[in-house]
């Protein structure tokens, strides 16, 4: 068979068989045309079906919502017919009500003016009666005024007169009388008090000074603390700011310092090394700093003690350090940290003689000198000082005024501040509280009083409270009130001048006039 024969024998199998696929394919897409529309319309019809069954259900919800709200509707309707029914009852019944108030108002109106009227004709009664009665009075007082020579006027004043004068006179001798009773009594009881927180109160007096003697084993030791060319007595000296003084006194070194609390130090530290023997510049300043920290302890451990003493818990930390520095500070030799608290146990038994706060007095008593634990460093007197470190610290303001006033710098406003006052008086005039030579002190005292003499106009002048105060009396027809600002002004000036004393001086200039009469 020829090649052209063979393809063309493929060719036509070729048309065929698509002839035949194309004419298969196509019955078959018809069938699935045909089951897809028959689909599409069973699709179509259940959801018209759908449709149609919730339109009615929709349509019947409709119908029963109608029906609900036309009997809501109705019920409503019936409760409002009733509720006016309700309300045309009660306003037919309050109009009845009103209608017979107003019939009873009427009877009562009626009744009123008729006794109206009859009340008008009892007036007129009364009136009539009343002028009658001032006539026949009048009549009696025009009688009395014949008789007596004297008109109304004229007899109730002598009367007056004479019960003022009896008044007064009376007044008078029952006033002298009470007053007098009053200084008696006031002058025992505070005696018996005194007295008797005195007795119950008494605290030891250490009369120290600015120098503190040092024991030494051997004379041989003066020379190792001053060492060579000197150089251990200047480190000692420079490290505690003392002196230290070491003549022929046998076996004994003096340490001079007006600071009590660096002289301790001192000594502390000269004691320490002479008992370890290695006296150098290097091995001072370490002994000092020892010295230092047990001095410090010391004072922590005295101001603790005096709280505790004193029963006065709650005292801010720094002032109780400032308390414990007070040990090693002295006020004319006393020691002022046990004065502190002799004051403060004097002050509450005083205060619980008189009904008066215990704890605020015996708190101010410990606290009244505080000042001077820095009078050293700071300017200012002790008693300034002591109050702003009392604000400073939180104390109470009635502890600062007892403390401000100890001294009168303030003029005391509370029983307590007198107290602490007096404490404090009796405290420092205890025998041998005070180191002062007798002789020094009244030279002090003559003085003061010397030099406010020494100015025109002044009749008499007391030099008191231990020469803190000095008190001046003037003669009232030389000196006038503005005057008197002048002269203690000058009279202070001239005591700045020509004396010295410790902390200051209060001058007090007194003019005053008084009228005396005698009963004969």
């Amino acid at each position: 068979m020829s090649p052209i024969v063979c393809i063309a024998i493929a060719v036509a199998t070729a048309v065929i068989g698509a002839l035949i696929g194309y004419t298969y394919r196509k019955g078959y897409m018809e069938k699935k045309i045909d089951r897809t529309e028959e689909t599409a319309k069973r699709l179509y019809d259940d959801a018209v079906k759908k449709a149609e069954d919730y339109k009615k259900e929709k349509v019947l919800e409709a119908k029963e919502e109608i029906l609900k709200a036309k009997a809501e509707n109705d019920r409503e309707k019936a409760e409002n017919d009733r509720e006016l029914r309700e309300r045309r009852n009660e306003v037919q019944r309050t109009e009845r009500r009103l209608s017979q108030r107003e019939e009873t108002l009427e009877k009562k109106a009626d009744n009123l003016e008729a006794r109206e009227e009859g009340l008008n004709k009892k007036n007129e009664e009364l009136q009539k009666l009343r002028e009658e009665a001032e006539q026949y009075r009048d009549k009696q007082h025009t009688e009395l005024e014949r008789i007596a020579g004297l008109t109304a006027d004229e007899a109730k004043q002598i009367i007056v007169e004479r019960v003022q004068k009896e008044a007064f006179h009376d007044a008078a001798a029952m006033v002298r009388d009470i007053e007098q009773q009053a200084k008696e009594d006031g002058e025992k009881k505070a005696r018996n008090i005194i007295a008797l927180a005195i007795q119950k109160c008494a605290a030891d007096h250490v009369a120290e000074s600015t120098v503190s003697v040092i024991s030494l084993p051997n004379d041989d030791m003066k020379g190792r603390i001053i060492g060579r060319e000197g150089r251990n007595i200047r480190a000692l000296e420079t490290a505690t700011g003392v002196d230290l003084i070491i003549d022929d006194t046998p076996e004994a070194v003096i340490v001079s310092a007006f600071d009590p609390v660096r002289r301790e130090i001192a000594r502390v530290a000269v004691e320490k090394l002479i008992m370890d023997g290695r006296i150098h510049p290097a091995r001072i300043e370490e002994t000092v700093e020892k010295a230092k920290k047990e001095v410090e302890n010391q004072i922590r451990e005295a101001g603790e003690n005096a709280v505790f003493e004193t029963n006065q818990h709650g005292i801010h930390h720094e002032l109780v350090k400032l308390l414990g520095r007070l040990k090693y500070r002295t006020s004319y030799g006393q020691n002022v940290l046990k004065h502190s608290i002799e004051v403060s146990h004097l002050a509450g038994l005083m205060a619980a003689e008189l009904g008066a706060d215990v704890q605020l007095a015996k708190r101010a008593g410990l606290l009244h000198d505080i000042g001077k634990a820095v009078d050293h460093e700071a300017e200012g007197t002790h008693v300034s000082l002591g109050g702003e470190l009392a604000r400073k610290y939180h104390e109470n303001n009635d502890v600062v005024h007892c403390i401000l006033a100890h001294h009168n710098d303030v003029e005391p406003q509370t029983v307590e501040a007198v107290l602490v006052q007096a404490a404090d008086a009796i405290s420092a005039a205890r025998p041998g509280a005070r180191r002062e030579s007798l002789e020094n002190y009244i030279k002090r005292l003559e003085k003061l009083e010397e030099i406010a003499n020494s100015f025109d106009g002044v009749e008499k002048c007391y030099a008191i409270q231990s020469g803190r105060e000095v008190r001046i009396m003037v003669k009232p027809e030389d000196v006038t009130d503005e005057g008197t600002k002048v002269l203690a002004k000058e009279i202070a000036k001239r005591i700045e001048e020509q004396m010295e004393y410790p902390g200051q001086i209060r001058v007090n200039v007194i003019r005053e006039t008084r009228s005396t009469e005698f009963a004969k």
